[in-house]
């Protein structure tokens, strides 16, 4: 679904001031940020990775793997979790882990290590660090995700513009998250595509006094009414669930 995002090797994408650090919103440049190109029907399932030996289940419920004293770089990893029909799925359980910024990991507690669910608009949050290196591998995060009473998808994300992804015999380059710098720490995102049959979703429905509508596909300039007030498109994009004006700053301004 973020077929751009995945199959570029250039990081450092920007979002507008104030917005979230989602797949959508993380572009290249300092410019006018075109979206990177919406979940549509019929995308391809996030691929499965192989576990690898450092899984350990009952993981403590968390969004933030950061403990006191715990070195690296700030990383925050934004995104949704999608089925078939790009409609999101709500208490979708994603369980990470990963190496410290040395490259290990830890085997007898849960240091950078933890589990969390959606939300009802199917995104999700972590606040971790950079993971570091180790011999063979590049640089990669574990998750497994499962939609409710769906099998577990199990797989790994990669971070853009890294060395070792050309020797890595693992990378799968459908699985790069974007990646910007943040003052001192970074921002990356990525959307799940769950193999999770769906039906389709509702056409473009005005909710009651607006004219804004989940499905349509607005362009910079574009006004919409929501909630009895009017606001005025700044960029490109196709309304999703989540999205409306009052919840998006990045891409409405109240007019």
């Amino acid at each position: 679904m973020l077929r751009a995002a995945l199959a570029a090797t250039v990081a450092v994408p920007a979002a507008l001031a104030g917005a979230p650090a989602l797949a959508r919103t993380l572009t290249a440049g300092t410019g006018t940020p075109p979206l990177t190109p919406p979940c549509d029907d019929g995308d391809d399932p996030t691929p499965p990775q192989t576990e690898g030996p450092y899984f350990k289940p009952n993981s403590p419920r968390r969004t933030s793997l950061l403990e006191t004293g715990l070195p690296g770089t700030r990383l925050t990893v934004s995104g949704y979790v999608f089925g078939l029909a790009c409609r999101p799925i709500a208490g979708a359980l994603l369980d990470f882990w990963q190496a410290d910024a040395g490259g290990a990991y830890d085997n007898t507690g849960f240091r950078l290590r933890g589990h969390q669910f959606t939300g009802a608009d199917g995104a999700f949050t972590l606040t971790t660090i950079v993971p570091g290196l180790y011999p063979g591998r590049t640089r990669h995060i574990h998750v497994k995700v499962q939609a409710p009473n769906r099998p577990v998808l199990t797989t790994q994300l990669y971070f853009p513009n890294e060395p070792r992804n050309n020797t890595d015999t693992i990378f799968d380059p459908r699985l790069l998250m974007t990646v910007r710098d943040a003052g001192g720490a970074k921002e990356a995102a990525f959307d799940f595509v769950l193999a999770v049959p769906q039906e389709p979703g509702p056409g473009p429905t005005p909710p009651p006094g607006g004219t804004w509508a989940v499905g349509t596909a607005y362009r910079a300039g574009d006004r919409v009414t929501y909630g009895g007030r009017g606001y005025l498109c700044l960029q490109a994009h196709t309304a999703q669930p989540g999205w409306e004006p009052p919840s998006a700053p990045a891409l409405w301004r109240a007019a």
